[in-house]
């Protein structure tokens, strides 16, 4: 008869502990999630995914647009966040196209005058079709409007006129001299370069 040693078996959860995740100062460091981790410093760039709605606690349409926060550093239980994306819930993007409309896309990079580089996504959409020269017409005031007003603002400010549509507000206001639009908006905003990684870039 063999009699075999009995393995013990690590029990992971037990060697887990739960740290509390926060939005970075742009959304006044708000609660966003808790999450298990084993190791510090594995947790950092863990990204996690949450609404406006979690943020703001507001009106339900929040639900609509999402957000990304990576986590850049953990002290105790405690995590902080920087942001990583904004971009609309796909739902939400396939109820605004309609037929008989024009659907107007365009892709800019702008720096925040702290340094950060964020590519931005910008939709618009019309009530009826427009021809070539409108959507020319509409992508460079939505473009002048980005490139005067983005660097001039830190990288809180910019999220935060990102997120609560005062980019897109500016935007709307200005088109409505040539066109009536159904919609405008950030469709994506997303963080390519933080102020470090521009800071040695301009060292080398």
């Amino acid at each position: 008869m063999v009699v075999r040693k009995s393995r013990k078996i690590k029990d992971k959860w037990k060697e887990k502990k739960w740290v509390s995740v926060s939005a970075p100062d742009s959304f006044n460091n708000v609660h966003i999630a808790d999450i298990p981790i084993t190791d510090e410093e594995k947790a950092k760039g863990r990204v996690i995914e949450v609404t406006l709605f979690d943020i703001l606690k507001g009106d339900p349409s929040q639900y609509q647009y999402k957000l990304y926060f990576q986590i850049d550093k953990v002290v105790g239980e405690k995590a902080t966040t920087i942001f990583k994306r904004y971009e609309y819930a796909k739902e939400f993007l396939r109820s605004l196209v309609r037929r008989g409309s024009s659907k107007i896309n365009f892709i800019i990079d702008a720096k925040t005058k702290d340094g950060y580089v964020f590519r931005i996504k910008v939709i618009a959409l019309s009530h009826r079709e427009l021809n070539s020269s409108r959507q020319h017409a509409l992508r460079l005031i939505a473009r002048e409007i980005i490139e005067k007003s983005v660097p001039n603002m830190t990288i809180d400010e910019f999220v935060q006129a990102s997120c609560y549509n005062k980019i897109n507000s500016d935007i709307m206001a200005a088109t409505k001299k040539i066109i009536h639009l159904r919609h405008v908006g950030l469709e994506k905003v997303k963080l390519v370069r933080s102020a470090e990684a521009e800071i040695t870039l301009l060292k080398a």
